[in-house]
């Protein structure tokens, strides 16, 4: 989920990225990338970006893993 809701923001705009899992068993680890870009972008849940800027565009997703399995 974002916010704002849809994600749609102006330059120098907050975004929050939020990441849920529904199912899954032991301790979960979290990623956050942007396309384009091969660089790990935070582990946090939530990740935000404080004043977005003309590198922010894009798509972005969210990885998680509890040791076994992974989903993006």
């Amino acid at each position: 989920s974002v916010q704002p809701p849809g994600g749609q923001v102006e330059l120098g705009d907050r975004l929050v990225l939020s990441c849920t899992v529904v199912v899954g068993t032991g301790a979960l680890s979290f990623s956050w990338h942007q396309e384009g870009s091969g660089a790990q972008l935070g582990t946090a849940p939530p990740q935000e970006l404080r004043h977005v800027g003309d590198n922010d565009s894009g798509q972005y997703w969210c990885r998680v893993s509890d040791g076994d399995s992974v989903a993006e």
